[in-house]
C-alpha cells in the first residue's frame, strides 16, 4: 500500500547534520492503522510529509499503491488570501471531484456561515482548523495522515459532526497518526512504531512501542 525503501533523510542544521531517516525500510499494509511516537524535534513532521509526497527523500524510493490524503492540518496547499469557497473548489479541481459537491460539503461540516466566503486570512485558528479537517473528510482516501493526532474545536456541533463522519471514512481506510503522546495513538491504531536516532522500530501493540520509547527519555 505504502512502502518505503532504503530511505534516506537528513538536513543541514548549520553547525551538525539533523539525521531524519537512515536507510528505512517499511511498509504499510491496508488495514494496518500505524501509529508512530517520536519526540519532539526527531523529524515526525518530516516522516509523515514524505508520506504524502509533500518532500523527496534524499536517497531510496517511495512507493504509493493507493490514494494518500495531505496531512491532517496541513494548510500549505491554501491560499490565505483566497475565500474558503475559492479554495475547496480549487483543489477539488486538482483532486478531480466536483467542486459543487466538496463546497457543499465543507460548507456543512465547517458551518462557519458567511466567513467561508471570506479570506482565510481573515479566519481564527480554530476555523482554519476546521476548514482543513473539513477538506481532508471530503474526499476519500485509501489512507490518512495525522500530524500530532485530530484537531479538536471548542463547537460542540462541528466536533461531533466531525467525529461521525471520521468513523465512517476510518471504517474503510488506512490511518498513520505521528506523535508524542500514547493516548492519541491508543484511540486509533493497531501497530506502533518508535522513530529514534534515524531509525524505526516496529512493534505489534503500543505497549511494547511506549517501553521503549520511555526508554530514550
Amino acid at each position: 500500500m505504502l512502502q518505503f525503501e532504503n530511505v534516506s533523510k537528513s538536513f543541514w542544521t548549520g553547525t551538525q547534520r539533523k539525521v531524519i531517516l537512515d536507510q528505512a525500510s517499511f511498509e504499510v499494509r491496508r488495514g494496518q492503522n500505524l501509529g508512530v511516537l517520536a519526540k519532539n524535534g526527531t523529524g515526525k513532521t518530516t516522516v509523515i510529509n514524505m508520506m504524502a509526497g509533500l518532500e523527496k527523500p534524499d536517497e531510496g524510493k517511495i512507493y504509493r499503491n493507493c490514494s494518500v490524503s495531505f496531512p491532517l492540518g496541513f494548510m500549505g496547499g491554501l491560499n490565505t488570501k483566497h475565500s474558503g469557497t475559492e479554495n475547496v473548489r480549487y483543489i477539488a479541481t486538482l483532486y478531480s471531484l466536483d467542486p459543487d459537491e466538496v463546497e457543499a460539503f465543507c460548507r456543512w461540516l465547517c458551518d462557519i456561515e458567511e466567513y467561508f466566503d471570506m479570506p482565510i486570512g481573515t479566519y481564527s485558528q480554530g476555523m482554519r482548523s476546521r476548514l482543513a479537517l473539513s477538506l481532508m473528510l471530503a474526499m476519500n482516501f485509501d489512507l490518512y495522515l495525522v500530524d500530532e493526532g485530530m484537531p479538536s474545536t471548542t463547537d460542540v456541533g462541528f466536533n461531533r459532526r466531525a467525529g461521525s463522519v471520521m468513523s465512517e471514512r476510518f471504517q474503510n481506510s488506512t490511518l498513520v497518526v505521528v506523535s508524542h503522546q500514547t493516548d492519541i495513538l491508543a484511540k486509533f491504531c493497531t501497530t506502533a512504531a518508535v522513530l529514534h536516532d534515524g531509525k524505526l522500530y516496529f512493534f505489534d501493540t503500543l505497549e511494547e512501542a511506549k517501553e521503549l520509547y520511555d526508554y530514550t527519555d
